[in-house]
């Protein structure tokens, strides 16, 4: 639950359960929270040949419980549809309780479901993997905490992988607990079974151990594991150095050995030259390499034994591996020019290289580069993602299927690995942003969504053409998502009392949804994409774009109240997917401006680099032209503009308020960096501060002990140094557990701005750490967000 630091003498909008207005609002949220999100998906063989089943996996907030409630349904697909009639979605979804992963085998005939114990590995708390069959329960191994910890699930190091025979699954785990020393009244132990029952005994804090920073705070270091299905048994890796992470395991094809493929990071930053672990969560920056080793010790060559052989020596970025059908490439994304540069995102390019088994092993093979990080300009912009199926090829086994942002939108592209073409794959006229969940047999199930439409499924049919790959699109929908009416409603809910102790609290969320007409809110919203045009100082010019989001079109020609809203990072971007939070805004009656700067994703590598060391001036810059188009546009009334940001966004957000105090009413402010001068002592990533302070001298630059030139230039680039300026009320939400942007620097800024008699509304979320993402804190962040700026822009 927040904590609000300031009273209502300094802060004049507070949450008043009494306010008619508050009420509406918090129901209004309430609503849109419980709308489902589709998580994962899965096209799995049927064992008839004329159709797929599709697993899907969705989730749903849980406020009364602090979660997300996650379930399964199923779906008959024909392989020839015809529109609706062609897909039979179970009659009710399972609920997945106490489970942190599920991985369907690759021929679809198997299921590994993952439930983590304690991840302190108190009370013998164990790991469980559990096999399933399409009828009952095969197997379930327990591995203790003497083994190894929680399996990571956190999309990043998480790495699970199916043998090719169904044997064997490798996996990316914490390392075992180590004992802490329990100090006694006559001895010391170190076992990590020594009881602390004893009264006389206290257990110590032993040894720190570094982790990765933001969002791994207390976990241990990630290690490989195998588990034997058919033995029952789980083993270690062995050989992996103490210095290397691994993660994203894959399984390779090997005639004589059982081969794994991996990716490891060292601890210490190569780039950057220091010894300490910097933080890995959104950052692409770290060097990382792919490795192969052999599974099993008993079995390894001996010029093996000695460790793990690293693939990609020639190159100091390579992750997500994948090993083509036929077995012969190995195909793998890079962030090499992030590497070589020092920003924590950058456009990716697409590596492979040839693969003959062991034999790849014993002589250096050349690493081909498919797509370059370094596009022409006008077209195709480059890519950009995050994660990969686990499955992206084509059964022609030269093309690959991957979702990366394309300027505003998410787009599925097609890349062909001999020609190293990239094509758009979902339709042209629609901007909308789609995502691949699955493949099989050319068929493609994807997630689409936009502001107005929550996520629903797509299936891709692919046409019969002996001259361009493309596929014909049908809706697959999403049944949790229908909005009945009053009288389809009733006789639903006849049927459903018979279920009402499973089901209950679907009733529930159809009911809320009907009465506060949330499906009307959703199909009035509307968008347009803004594109603006920037001169540079070699006489080139630059593109980026805004995305101005209304409650139906006929707003779009008036002047309403304006929230220009602005990303973190810097370097990442909006899309026009579907977001909660802004369906809320808009529905209170808010129009949003969100702008990509230039340094964003998604508009070519050479438009991303233009900001480093421009931080605080360019993107200000280019957020204030953005604002004035939509205001020649007429879309904004100028004496009702506020500002909304997190993080970078946060960043620009303080700036803005005081570079530019006459052109904003209000401001609300999530885990900003308001003065790079302390925050490079105290986050997980110092290096952000110097690359974005210094641009491309910022190796040489880089040093953990920064001198007091250094940390001038850092204050000056911060909003701190504007704050003079600032004369407008402002909400700031922070966790007190941030890592990435500790919770000092937002403090001081508040504290300055109150020095100053200024309004200043603080929220703190003890429990949360730099994305505020914990159920109920999320929900009160919004509700205080929206109740906030409507108040100011008075609606």
């Amino acid at each position: 639950m927040g904590v609000s630091d300031m009273n209502s003498s300094n802060a004049d909008v507070v949450l008043d359960a009494e306010e008619p207005n508050l009420s509406v609002n918090y129901e209004l949220l309430q609503s849109i929270y419980r709308i489902p999100s589709i998580e994962k998906a899965w096209l799995l063989p049927s064992k008839r040949g004329h159709s797929f089943e599709a697993m899907v996996l969705l989730n749903e907030v849980n406020l009364s419980a602090n979660s997300k409630r996650r379930y399964l349904s199923f779906i008959n697909i024909k392989k020839e549809p015809v529109k609706d009639s062609s897909f039979s979605w179970s009659a009710f979804p399972v609920e997945l309780s106490g489970v942190s992963l599920i991985v369907p085998s690759t021929s679809g005939e198997k299921l590994l479901v993952i439930k983590n114990g304690d991840s302190s590995g108190k009370n013998g708390s164990a790991t469980k993997l559990e096999i399933w069959n399409s009828a009952q329960l095969m197997k379930e191994i327990l591995v203790p905490a003497s083994i190894h910890g929680s399996i990571y699930t956190d999309g990043w190091f998480e790495g699970v992988s199916w043998s090719h025979d169904e044997s064997y699954v490798a996996y990316v785990a914490e390392e075992s607990t180590t004992g802490k020393p329990m100090f006694g009244k006559t001895n010391i132990s170190c076992s990590p079974q020594a009881s602390d029952n004893d009264p006389y005994s206290w257990k110590g804090q032993g040894d720190w151990h570094e982790d990765w920073g933001e969002s791994y705070v207390g976990k241990r270091k990630p290690c490989l594991y195998v588990a034997d299905l058919k033995n029952d048994s789980v083993q270690k890796v062995a050989g992996i150095p103490n210095d290397l992470s691994v993660g994203q395991v894959i399984w390779a094809p090997c005639d004589s050995q059982p081969l794994l493929i991996f990716v490891g990071w060292l601890s210490a930053s190569e780039n950057f030259k220091t010894e300490r672990k910097l933080g890995i969560k959104y950052c692409f920056n770290r060097p990382c390499a792919i490795y192969a080793i052999q599974a099993f010790q008993e079995e390894r060559m001996f010029d093996l034994l000695n460790g793990p052989w690293k693939l990609t020596s020639s190159i100091s970025s390579a992750f997500l591996p994948r090993i083509s059908p036929d077995g012969k490439f190995l195909l793998f994304l890079s962030s090499q020019e992030a590497v070589n540069t020092g920003v924590h995102n950058g456009t990716n390019s697409l590596q492979i290289m040839e693969w003959h088994g062991l034999e790849t092993l014993k002589s250096i093979s050349e690493v081909k580069e498919v797509v370059s990080a370094v596009q022409p300009k006008g077209g195709f912009p480059g890519i950009y993602m995050q994660s990969m199926i686990a499955s992206p090829w084509l059964s022609d086994n030269q093309t690959i299927l991957l979702s990366s942002a394309w300027h505003s939108s998410q787009v599925i592209l097609a890349v062909n690995i001999e020609r190293g073409t990239a094509i758009k794959v979902t339709p042209d006229d629609d901007a909308a942003s789609w995502s691949i969940l699955s493949l099989q047999d050319d068929y493609i199930l994807a997630a689409v969504s936009s502001f107005g439409k929550p996520h629903s499924l797509k299936l891709g049919v692919p046409r019969s053409s002996l001259t361009q790959m493309s596929w014909d699109w049908f809706d697959v929908g999403n049944p949790y998502l229908q909005f009945p009416d009053k009288v389809g409603l009733d006789f639903f809910l006849c049927i459903l009392m018979a279920y009402i102790t499973v089901i209950g609290y679907y009733i529930e969320q159809l009911c809320s949804f009907s009465s506060l007409q949330v499906d009307s809110l959703l199909s009035s919203m509307s968008y347009e994409i803004m594109k603006i045009t920037v001169p540079t100082e070699e006489g080139l010019e630059q593109h980026y774009e805004s995305i101005f989001v209304t409650k139906g079109k006929e707003s779009m020609r008036e002047k309403g109240p304006l929230v220009v809203v602005v990303h973190g990072g810097p370097h990442s971007v909006y899309t026009t997917s579907f977001s909660k939070a802004y369906a809320f805004l808009v529905g209170l009656g808010l129009n949003l401006l969100l702008v990509n700067y230039r340094g964003s994703l998604g508009f070519g590598e050479e438009t991303l680099q233009s900001l480093p060391g421009k931080v605080g001036n360019q993107d200000v810059a280019d957020v204030l032209r953005a604002l004035d188009l939509a205001i020649e546009k007429g879309l904004a009334n100028t004496d009702k503009v506020a500002v909304l940001g997190g993080s970078h966004g946060g960043f620009l957000s303080a700036h803005l308020i005081g570079q530019a105090p006459d052109r904003f009413v209000t401001a609300a402010i999530i885990n900003p960096v308001c003065n790079m001068s302390s925050m490079v002592g105290t986050s997980d990533i110092p290096d952000w501060c110097y690359v974005e302070t210094y641009g491309p001298s910022c190796f040489n630059m880089y040093t953990d002990a920064p001198p007091p030139q250094v940390l001038e230039r850092f204050f000056q680039a911060s909003p701190i140094s504007h704050i003079s300026k600032v004369k407008v009320p402002t909400l700031f939400l922070l966790g007190a557990q941030d890592r990435r942007v500790p919770i000092s620097n937002g403090l001081q800024y508040v504290h300055a701005l109150r020095a100053r008699g200024l309004k200043v509304k603080l929220i703190i979320f003890p429990e949360d750490a730099h994305p505020i993402d914990r159920p109920q804190s999320e929900f009160e962040c919004w509700l205080n967000v929206g109740t906030w700026l409507k108040h100011y822009l008075q609606i």
